[in-house]
Order: C-alpha cells, then structure tokens, then sequence
C-alpha cells in the first residue's frame, strides 16, 4: 500500500485528519487514481505493447536461440506485471522483491544481458508511443530500475529512498 497515504490514516487514529492533512489526502487518492488508470491501461494492452517487442527482437538477434528470446520476452512479461505492480501500489520495494533480486542471475545464467538490454529499449519505445506522457512517467521509474539492475548498477528508486 502506498505508505503516504497509509501513515496519513494511521495519523487519523485518535483525531480527525487537518485541512492540510486532508488536503494530502486528497492528492494522494487522485495520484491512486491515476496509477489505477496506468494500471488497467498496461494490464489491457500488455499483448499489444510486447509483441511488437517481441517481433523486432527475432530480426535484431538472428543467431540467437529461439528460446532464449523467448525466455527474454517472459522475463520483461514478467516485469512489466510486477513494475505495474509495483506501481499500483506505490512500493519499488515490490518490484525488488518479485523480481529484482533473482533476475540478474538467470540474465547472468543464460548470457541474456545483451537481448534484454534491446528488448528493454524496445519496450521503452512502444511504451512512449501507446501510454500517455503521464502515465510514462509513473511506470517508467520501475521499469528504469529493472533495466539498471540489468546493467548491474544500484536502481533509481532505491538511490532514492
């Protein structure tokens, strides 16, 4: 859960929220709307923005094991879901968990850094052109860190925190 809006009702326990607290309130559940509106957006669309991806990253690594691109295309499937996720709720500590922490391994494991470093550019690149600039900016934090620990570099997000 989204722990702005989370201390914001724990702070509510004994006494009614402050016009600048309510306030607070306020933005923060029209920010949960509009994660919720990414949210659906992605979740409804997740086909339409990894095919093509997918598609272009079979031309782009002709040599390659096919089901190494495929294992590839469900790690950033994957990704996507828990950075959506992660999202929705307002957490990179989500994002970490799922999925962070076991992936450089397998990318290490199978020698994929190479194709999903491309297929992270090219998803970056369908994500700009279907989603709107505001909801860009909210998933593409997530998405950044994913991609920084892919390149073995300390995440956006937890830098952060």
């Amino acid at each position: 859960m989204d722990t702005a809006l989370q201390s914001l009702i724990y702070a509510a326990d004994d006494h009614y929220l402050s016009d600048a607290d309510l306030d607070r309130f306020n933005k923060d559940v029209k920010a949960l709307g509009d994660r919720i509106e990414a949210y659906e957006y992605l979740r409804d669309r997740e086909l339409s923005i990894l095919q093509p991806a997918a598609d272009y990253l079979t031309e782009e690594f002709l040599s390659a094991d096919p089901k190494l691109l495929e294992r590839a295309v469900l790690h950033w499937l994957s990704i996507l879901r828990y950075a959506s996720m992660a999202m929705l709720t307002n957490n990179s500590e989500y994002l970490s968990r799922r999925i962070l922490e076991w992936l450089p391994e397998l990318v290490d494991a199978y020698q994929l850094r190479d194709i999903e470093l491309a297929l992270y550019r090219l998803i970056q690149a369908q994500l700009k052109s279907s989603l709107s600039p505001e909801q860009l900016a909210l998933i593409k934090p997530y998405l950044e860190d994913a991609y920084a620990v892919l390149l073995n570099a300390k995440p956006a997000l937890q830098k952060s925190a």
